[in-house]
């Protein structure tokens, strides 16, 4: 016989272990890391290069503000989500 009962809130007595901030944060990094090889590994099994865009061709900053109109605003973007079947 055990001299010592169960602790509370461990597998023995039916009730899952509580997730300490311990626990959530190597598991949220493992899960980022595990992302992170996803995406990188991609680019090796495509056999495609990563190409950058080129930052001489966007215009200079800071951009020039124009007004917008909202109502064709709102046209073009109702005739373009149905265009593009959003």
């Amino acid at each position: 016989m055990d001299k010592h009962p169960p602790r509370k809130g461990s597998v023995h007595d039916g009730e899952p272990e509580k997730l300490s901030r311990r626990n959530f944060l190597n598991t949220a990094g493992a899960a980022a890391a595990g992302g992170l090889l996803v995406v990188a590994g991609g680019s090796l099994i495509s056999g495609r290069d990563a190409v950058a865009a080129d930052p001489a061709a966007a215009p200079p900053l800071p951009w020039k503000y124009s007004k917008l109109d909202a109502d064709e605003a709102g046209k073009r973007a109702y005739k373009f989500y149905h265009e593009k079947g959003g």
